[in-house]
């Protein structure tokens, strides 16, 4: 099972202003991924959340990327299954690629929520099913690194 050996994370995100990106594609399971982002959230004490929806996959990135500047933290969330076509090599590739860019342009974390599955089947087991919930990890992994930027920007104080 993909969740085995996960750390145990617990960090206070109180204080902390959060933006959820989430796609629109594959209702059902963004739907379990926001639910388990803001679970994630609320869970380590986190009040202000905005949720922004976007089209697709695809459009996480220009989104997280124009919040960035005005959050603690980022949760890009959607889903990409595999088709009969290459477009599934394209968005996923490029999507996650832009992610990782945002973030580094600007500085500050966001979690990587992004299913890349080969069916729907793998994507609910992933959204709140029997693989736990992608959403509640990269809300989770984004506070940590939000944590982590605290913690190495107060070291430089000394």
């Amino acid at each position: 099972m993909s969740g085995d050996g996960a750390p145990e994370i617990t960090v206070d995100g109180s204080g902390l202003r959060v933006a959820v990106v989430a796609a629109s594609w594959h209702a059902t399971v963004m739907d379990g991924l926001v639910a388990g982002a803001r679970r994630g959230l609320a869970d380590a004490g986190v009040e202000d959340v905005e949720l922004v929806r976007v089209p697709g996959a695809f459009e996480l990135t220009v989104a997280c990327a124009r919040l960035a500047p005005a959050y603690d933290a980022v949760v890009a969330l959607g889903v990409v299954i595999r088709g009969g076509t290459p477009h599934f090599d394209y968005v996923a590739g490029e999507a996650s690629r832009g992610l990782a860019d945002a973030s580094a342009e600007y500085d500050i974390p966001i979690g990587f929520g992004l299913l890349t599955t080969d069916t729907m089947d793998q994507a609910e087991s992933r959204a709140g099913g029997e693989h736990g919930n992608k959403g509640w990890d990269a809300a989770v992994a984004a506070l940590e690194m939000a944590d982590l930027f605290e913690r190495l920007d107060g070291s430089d104080e000394g």
